[in-house]
């Protein structure tokens, strides 16, 4: 089995967090290696995984990642599974504004 590598540009090491970006939620998950290698996740290093930021407003969810396991265990993947399904519940439940996020509609002046 061949050891994956961190997806950031120019980066040599060896991965060990899965990042999985929830666009509609804005929120980004960050927690054990996947299982396999997906088309829209990335595989990030131990510094890489450390030092991640998002855009003002995203929420960051960090699952616990043992950079000495060589796979993820069911429970981790349940526990990731989890985590994405309750951040896209408590969007839902805020009120959404009219148009698009960020912006909200002003009333004419008298």
């Amino acid at each position: 089995m061949s050891v994956r590598r961190c997806t950031r540009a120019g980066c040599p090491s060896a991965a060990v967090a899965t990042l999985t970006y929830v666009y509609a939620d804005q929120t980004a998950v960050i927690g054990p290696l996947a299982t396999a290698a997906e088309p829209h996740t990335y595989d990030l290093c131990v510094d890489h995984a450390a030092r991640l930021s998002v855009p003002q407003g995203w929420n960051v969810i960090r699952l616990a990642i043992d950079a000495g396991a060589s796979e993820p265990s069911r429970d981790d993947l349940l526990a990731l599974a989890d985590a994405v399904r309750e951040a896209g519940r408590d969007v839902r439940t805020q009120p959404q504004q009219p148009g698009p996020p960020g912006l909200s509609s002003v009333p004419p002046r008298d």
